[in-house]
C-alpha cells in the first residue's frame, strides 16, 4: 500500500495529514481540467418517438436567456452561455437569478452545470456562495475541486485553497495537473514554500511535473519565493518549453540584480529555440536592460520590437520610456509618453517613479531638482486627466516632496489621498510620515504614524529616525522598545536610528547597550554606521579618548565620514593634536568630497599650518574633486525660489541683503561672532582669497531671509541646501530664529536642522565646514 504524502497548511492551528489508502498498482490520475481551448461535450440524448436527438446547438446569451424567460423546458447545457456571459460581465446578481431558475427547474443537481456555477461565484468574487453551492453538490468531480481551489487563489484566500486540497486528498480524490498546478499558484500567493515543495514531490511520484503548465508553475513559485536555483531546476526539466516559461524565468532574473546576465541568456536561448516572445517577455528584456543601464542593447531590443509589430503595445511602451527615464534621456521618455494614446496608471507611475530615481542618481543637485519638478507637474497633470492616482502612485510623489522638502505640494497629496481613499494602504501612510518628518513637521508625521491602522517595519524605523532627526531623543527610544513589544524585528537600519539618537542626547549606557543588543540578540553585524554613530556620541561629548580607543578596540577602518566627525569634534573641543592626527588619516582616504577638503582647509588656516593648505590644496586639484558649489532653495506659495552665494538676481535682493545686515547687527548685539572660513568659489579662479572671504551672503541666508519676508509672521521657514552648512551660517541663524521669533528649518546635505529660540535640534554638532 502507498500513501499520499504529508501536508501542512500554513495558517492552521495545526497540521492536516492527508493520507488516503489507494491501489497497490500506482494508478494513474485522471487529468481533466479547466482549459480554455476545451468544453465539456455532453451527449445529451433524449426520448422522442423512440429516436435519440442530437446534441443542443450553442445558443448565444440573448437565445438562452429569451428560453427562459419564455419558460421554455431548457436542458442543462443551455445554462453555460448565460454562465459565461456572467463571467464576462461580472455579474454576480445574474448568477443568482440562474442560480435560482436551476434550484426551480431542478437542474441544478446536475454535477456539470453546478460545477460551473461553482466556477461563476469564484470569478465574481463570491467565494462564500460558491463554497455553499460546493457542499450542497451530492456529486463532485476532479473539475469541481479544481474549481474551488482556483477560486479562492484567484480571490485572494489561498490559505483556504490549501485547506480544500488537504480536503480533497483525504476523500480519497486524485487531483489532476490542473489542480495541482492550481495548489502551486496557491502557494505562490501565500508564501507557503514548504507546501509548495510538498506539492512539487507529489507530482513527481505521478510523474506530471515536466507537463508544461505544472512545469511553469513551478517556476512560478520557486522564483516568487527567491530561490531562483531550484526554479531554474525546474524550468531545465520541461521538455516543451512555451513562451510562458521563458518569460516567467526571465521576469525573474529583471528582479535580481546578480542574475541580469543570465537573463539576457535565457532571452537568447530562447529566440535560438524558436520561441517568439510576447510582449510580457520584452517587457521584462527592458527590465533587464533598465537594470543594467545599457542603452545601446535596449535599443536593439525596441528595434526587434518594431520588426514583430508590438512597438505599439503599452506595456513594452511603458518600459522602454522607463529605460529612458532610468539612462537620464528624459527628452526622448517624454516625447514618447506623450506620443501615447492610450496611456494607463502604469505608464503615468513609471514616468513619475523615473524622474524620483533620477533625482538619487543626479550629477548635480541642481539637476535633480529640476527633475523633482517635473515630476510634481506630471501628478498635477495626472489628476487633472481622466486616469486616476494609485497607491504607487501617492508613494512615488510623496517620495519626490521628501526630497525637496516640498511642505505644500506635500499636505495637497496628502489631501488626495484622504480623498481617494488610499490613506488606509500602509505604503502611502509610510510615505507620509517620512514626507512630514523630512520636512521638519514631526508632529505632523507623528500623527500620521499613529493614525495607521498597520505598521511595517519601515513605518517603525521611518518614525524613529525621524524623532532622532528633530532631536527628541527620548521618544524615538521610547518608540523602539514600543516597536519590541509590538512584535517588529529591527533591522540594522533601524539601529542607526537607535544609536543615532543616543548620540544626539549623549546617553552612553544606552547607546552601548542597544550596540550590543544588536549583536547578540539580532545577530546584526556593525556597519560603519553603526561605528560611526558611537564615535559621534563620544567626540559630541568632548571624550575624544573614548572615541579613539572605541576604534582601536572595535578595531573597525573608519571612513571619510568618520575621520571628518573627529577632526570638527576635535577642533571644536580645542584638541588640536588629536585633530591634526584625524586629519592625517582622512588625507590618507583621499577624500572624494570637495566638502571635506574645505573643512582641512579651514583648520590648516586658522592655526597658520601654510604647508598643510598647500598640500590640500594640490590634492583638490589632483583628485579633480571640483569646486564647492553653493546651492539653496525655499518655496513659498507654490512658488520655488533658487539662490547661489552672493545672489543678487532675486527681485528683492536689495530688500534681502538690507534684513541680513540688520538681523547681524542684532545678532552681534546680544552674542554672535562670526567665523572666517576658507571657501572654494563656483569659478574655479585661484587668484580669489581662500581665507577671509564673505559669509554674510551665503545661500541659505538668502533663502531664510526671503523667508522671513514673504511669509506670516510666525510661520515656518524651510530651506533646503545642497552642502552642509558651514559654521558661522548655523551659529547665525541660531540667532535668526531668536530674534524673528520664527522655527527655521535647513535641511543640508548631512542633516535636518530645526531652529527655535536660539537652539538647533542637532545639539550645534551639524555644522563641520
Amino acid at each position: 500500500m502507498t500513501s499520499i504524502p504529508f501536508v501542512a497548511v500554513s495558517g492552521a492551528a495545526t497540521a492536516i495529514p492527508a493520507v488516503v489508502a489507494v491501489p497497490s498498482r500506482k494508478p494513474q490520475p485522471s487529468f481533466v481540467g479547466l482549459d480554455k481551448g476545451s468544453s465539456y461535450q455532453r451527449s445529451t440524448q433524449g426520448l422522442d418517438n423512440g429516436r435519440s436527438e442530437s446534441p443542443p446547438r450553442p445558443l448565444d446569451a440573448e437565445e438562452a436567456m429569451s428560453m427562459l424567460k419564455d419558460a421554455q423546458t431548457v436542458q442543462s447545457a443551455m445554462y453555460v452561455p448565460l454562465l459565461h456571459h456572467c463571467i464576462k460581465t461580472g455579474s454576480l446578481s445574474t448568477a443568482k437569478a440562474l442560480h435560482a431558475h436551476m434550484v426551480k427547474s431542478g437542474t441544478n443537481a446536475d454535477m456539470f452545470v453546478a460545477t460551473s456555477l461553482v466556477n461563476v461565484y469564484m470569478r465574481c468574487g463570491a467565494s462564500q456562495d460558491a463554497r455553499s453551492l460546493f457542499d450542497e453538490m451530492p456529486e463532485k468531480n476532479v473539475v469541481t475541486w479544481t474549481a474551488l481551489i482556483t477560486g479562492y487563489t484567484l480571490n485572494s484566500e489561498p490559505v483556504l485553497a490549501l485547506h480544500v486540497f488537504v480536503e480533497m486528498l483525504e476523500l480519497g480524490r486524485y487531483p489532476s495537473h490542473y489542480t495541482l498546478g492550481g495548489m502551486l499558484n496557491a502557494c505562490s500567493a501565500a508564501h507557503d514554500i514548504d507546501v509548495g515543495k510538498q506539492v512539487h514531490g507529489y507530482a513527481i511520484k505521478y510523474e506530471t511535473d515536466t507537463i508544461t503548465s505544472m512545469g511553469n508553475s513551478l517556476c512560478r513559485l520557486y522564483t516568487k519565493s527567491g530561490d531562483l536555483e531550484s526554479g531554474m531546476k525546474a524550468f531545465k526539466r520541461i521538455p516543451d518549453k512555451n513562451v510562458i516559461t521563458w518569460t516567467t524565468m526571465i521576469s525573474a532574473c529583471a528582479e535580481d540584480e546578480n542574475r541580469i546576465e543570465l537573463g539576457f541568456r535565457l532571452f537568447l536561448d530562447m529566440l535560438e529555440e524558436g520561441v517568439m516572445p510576447n510582449e510580457y517577455t520584452l517587457t521584462s528584456v527592458m527590465s533587464l536592460c533598465g537594470a543594467k543601464l545599457d542603452m545601446n542593447l535596449g535599443k536593439q531590443v525596441q528595434a526587434f520590437c518594431v520588426k514583430i509589430g508590438c512597438e505599439a503595445n503599452l506595456p513594452v511602451k511603458n518600459s522602454t520610456m522607463y529605460l529612458y527615464l532610468r539612462k537620464g534621456e528624459t527628452d526622448e521618455a517624454m516625447r514618447l509618453f506623450k506620443e501615447m494614446e492610450d496611456s494607463s496608471i502604469i505608464t503615468w507611475n513609471a514616468m513619475i517613479a523615473g524622474y524620483a530615481q533620477i533625482m538619487d542618481s543626479a550629477k548635480d543637485d541642481l539637476h535633480a531638482r529640476s527633475r523633482g519638478f517635473l515630476a510634481l507637474k506630471l501628478f498635477r497633470d495626472l489628476v487633472r486627466s481622466a486616469t486616476k492616482p494609485d497607491l504607487f502612485t501617492f508613494s512615488s510623489i510623496l517620495s519626490v516632496c521628501s526630497a525637496m522638502m516640498a511642505l505644500e505640494q506635500g499636505e495637497q497629496i496628502h489631501a488626495h489621498t484622504i480623498k481617494t481613499g488610499s490613506l488606509s494602504d500602509v505604503v502611502v501612510n509610510s510615505a507620509l510620515v517620512n514626507m512630514y518628518s523630512k520636512c521638519g513637521c514631526i508632529e505632523y508625521a507623528t500623527k500620521a504614524f499613529v493614525e495607521m491602522p498597520t505598521r511595517t517595519l519601515v513605518t517603525w524605523t521611518s518614525m524613529i529616525s525621524g524623532y532622532s532627526q528633530h532631536g527628541r531623543s527620548q521618544d524615538a527610544l521610547q518608540l523602539f522598545e514600543d516597536m519590541i513589544l509590538a512584535g517588529a524585528k529591527p533591522n540594522e537600519i533601524t539601529f542607526v536610528s537607535v544609536l543615532s539618537a543616543c548620540s544626539y542626547a549623549g546617553l552612553v549606557k544606552e547607546a552601548e547597550r542597544y550596540f550590543d543588543m544588536m549583536q547578540n540578540v539580532y545577530h546584526i553585524e556593525p556597519l560603519v554606521d553603526h561605528y560611526g554613530c558611537m564615535v559621534d556620541m563620544f567626540v559630541r561629548l568632548g571624550r575624544l579618548d573614548d572615541a579613539f580607543s572605541f576604534i582601536e578596540r572595535t578595531g573597525f577602518e573608519p571612513n571619510e565620514a568618520i575621520w571628518s566627525s573627529l577632526v570638527a569634534g576635535c577642533r571644536s573641543h580645542g584638541n588640536m593634536e588629536l585633530a591634526f592626527y584625524a586629519a592625517d588619516r582622512l588625507l590618507e582616504l583621499k577624500p572624494k568630497v570637495i566638502e571635506t577638503y574645505v573643512l582641512l582647509l579651514n583648520m590648516y588656516i586658522s592655526t597658520s599650518r601654510w604647508r598643510d593648505v598647500a598640500r590640500v590644496r594640490k590634492l583638490i586639484k589632483h583628485e579633480d574633486v571640483g569646486v564647492l558649489r553653493d546651492r539653496s532653495w525655499i518655496t513659498i506659495r507654490d512658488k520655488v525660489h533658487f539662490f547661489r552665494a552672493e545672489d543678487r538676481t532675486h527681485p528683492r535682493a536689495t530688500e534681502l541683503y538690507q534684513l541680513l545686515e540688520n538681523l547681524l547687527e542684532k545678532a552681534q548685539a546680544v552674542g554672535y561672532e562670526p567665523y572666517q572660513n576658507a571657501e572654494l568659489s563656483d569659478s574655479q579662479d585661484d587668484d580669489k582669497p581662500a581665507a577671509g572671504s564673505s559669509l554674510k551672503h551665503h545661500s541659505e541666508r538668502l533663502a531664510v531671509a526671503l523667508g522671513l519676508l514673504e511669509t506670516p509672521p510666525g510661520a515656518t521657514v524651510r530651506v533646503t541646501k545642497n552642502i552642509t552648512m558651514c559654521r558661522d551660517c548655523h551659529s547665525s541663524i541660531k540667532f535668526f530664529s531668536l530674534l524673528a521669533n520664527r522655527e527655521i528649518v535647513v535641511r543640508d546635505s548631512k542633516r535636518l536642522h530645526k531652529f527655535k529660540d536660539g537652539r538647533c535640534s542637532c545639539g550645534d554638532f551639524g555644522a563641520l565646514l
